[in-house]
């Protein structure tokens, strides 16, 4: 015997959102699904400073200064709980629309725009928006089915539209938008400085290794426990990771910092939306440096709209086998036998397999009278011309 019980499984509405992301730790933890190059970004960084913390500033605390192997935790920890923020962060995505405000846009949409004729391109769907008395444009998102906000763009690889996009940084394994910018901007400041430190430092332990034993004999040591012979060939690897990251880090620095001052994205800046052919003023500049950083870096951070671990419950049907055991009870009655005369109270007709047969009425033929009961009187039989109903 089966019964069906209807169980509320419970739902986070992190795992019915769209768009191509994934979420590790019910939900608090929201990245694209390209992380392959986020993986590399943690090893060059891990494998480099553990080089020069094994070897490098042992060495240069005796030598130099204890503050030396302390400052450069200080940055390797300021940058990696940077990189993780960034990461693992909401970059600003914006809800699709639901059904019945899809369905509205539309109706809004078709009133605005009219009937367009068919063979002909309908107009591009657009609002106009004022800001600071300047004129920004808009545009409808035809995936997410929503007018973007200003300075949002859809993002081709996560399929979300962000909010203050900037660009998407398979570094980092996330998007850059309005609630994670400014922690990517100290990610790469950061980064940038303990490049240079580690750098520097290591120029500094070969040249005072050079001036104990000479360069060359630096050189020509053979890797083993330290303090008796040095790792030299490890040092040139990790001038050499800092030499060509150097130059990217530091050079993607100072291009975010130009935008900062400005109050600019990288995806207006690409497209030249405020330095194009009409010379449109940027609308969310301050016209100061001071403010433009104070609001980029410094401004009030906006919450998550999208409730990533909301609770959505659905009805979950299941059928479950009661197995009930056959008593005496549960068998099939026998059958009753009838009064003393040899007559049973199911009519003679009844076959052994269950089936009763409804037999023919011919002419005169009558059907026999049961035997009834006693104190019940007997029911007149019809006519044999009057058929049966």
């Amino acid at each position: 015997m089966s019964v069906m019980v209807a169980r509320k499984k419970v739902v986070r509405k992190w795992e019915k959102l769209p768009g191509r992301n994934t979420f590790c730790c019910d939900g608090r933890i929201m990245m694209a699904r390209q992380k392959g190059i986020f993986y590399l970004t943690l090893f060059l960084i891990l494998g480099t400073c553990a080089l020069f913390f094994a070897f490098e500033c042992r060495y240069l605390a005796v030598q130099l200064s204890p503050a030396i192997p302390v400052f450069a935790a200080v940055l390797f920890l300021f940058a990696m709980a940077t990189l993780l923020r960034t990461s693992f962060s909401d970059p600003g995505v914006i809800p699709r629309a639901l059904p019945d405000e899809a369905a509205f846009i539309e109706m809004e949409i078709e009133a605005t725009n009219g009937t367009v004729p068919q063979g002909q391109r309908p107009p591009p769907r657009i609002k106009n928006f004022q800001i600071n008395n300047q004129i920004v444009k808009l545009k409808y998102c035809y995936t997410c089915k929503i007018f973007r906000p200003p300075r949002a763009s859809h993002c081709s690889i996560c399929d979300n539209c962000v909010e203050r996009f900037d660009h998407h940084c398979p570094w980092v394994g996330n998007c850059v938008g309005k609630r994670n910018y400014r922690y990517f901007y100290l990610f790469i400041l950061s980064l940038s400085l303990l490049t240079i430190y580690i750098f520097t430092f290591n120029i500094v332990y070969v040249a005072l290794k050079s001036l104990k034993i000479g360069f060359l004999n630096t050189l020509k040591e053979t890797p083993g426990t330290y303090p008796s012979t040095s790792l030299i060939l490890l040092t040139v690897l990790e001038v050499l990771i800092c030499f060509f990251t150097l130059w990217s880090v530091v050079g993607l620095t100072g291009f975010h910092t130009f935008l900062v001052a400005l109050n600019q994205t990288t995806n207006e800046d690409i497209k030249g939306s405020w330095t194009g052919k009409n010379r449109v003023q940027n609308p969310y500049s301050h016209g100061n440096i001071v403010k433009n950083c104070c609001e980029v870096l410094c401004g009030p951070l906006p919450p998550s709209v999208l409730d990533r671990r909301g609770i959505l419950q659905q009805e979950e049907s299941t059928a479950q086998d009661e197995s009930c055991p056959r008593g005496p009870s549960s068998q099939e009655p026998p059958v009753a036998q009838g009064p003393p005369g040899g007559q049973a109270e199911e009519s003679s007709t009844q076959q052994k397999d269950g089936s009763v047969p409804v037999p023919a009425l011919r002419g005169a033929e009558m059907p026999e009278e049961k035997q009834l009961p006693s104190g019940e009187l007997p029911v007149p039989s019809q006519d044999g011309g009057q058929a049966e109903h």
